[in-house]
């Protein structure tokens, strides 16, 4: 890939050697994909930049491809297999014992488990003074 091209959120030739061949190769209806790279690439980008499937810029291809394919491999499961393929390569090359961690801070929480005020409770016992 040109190099000038390369952005700092696109996929280098070493990533997406890695990549390649986790991805499946045709269209479920059998119709040939638009180029995986340039459309991840594009998945990349929106995630990186948060913004509009619409606002894409057209190096990536056309928003509707990108959305569809990224839309299609979420409910597939695609993008699970890509990521446990490329944790199973990671534990092979490198010997690497993967622990999962939530940051709390990221969590939402309902109002009332957030510390939110509370009305005073009403005493019930002292009835009619």
């Amino acid at each position: 890939m040109d190099e000038e091209r390369l952005k700092r959120h696109d996929l280098t030739d070493e990533e997406w050697a890695r990549l390649a061949p986790l991805l499946p190769m045709q269209n479920v209806h059998g119709a040939r994909w638009s180029d995986h790279r340039m459309v991840i690439n594009g998945v990349f980008f929106r995630t990186r930049a948060s913004c509009a499937w619409r606002d894409l810029p057209p190096c990536y291809g056309r928003w509707k491809t990108v959305y569809n394919r990224h839309r299609r491999w979420s409910l597939d499961g695609t993008w699970e297999r890509i990521l446990d393929g490329l944790r199973a390569g990671c534990d092979e090359a490198e010997g690497e014992d993967w622990t999962v961690s939530a940051d709390s801070t990221i969590v939402r929480a309902h109002q009332h488990a957030a510390g939110a005020r509370h009305a005073p409770a009403v005493d019930i016992t002292q009835r009619g003074r």
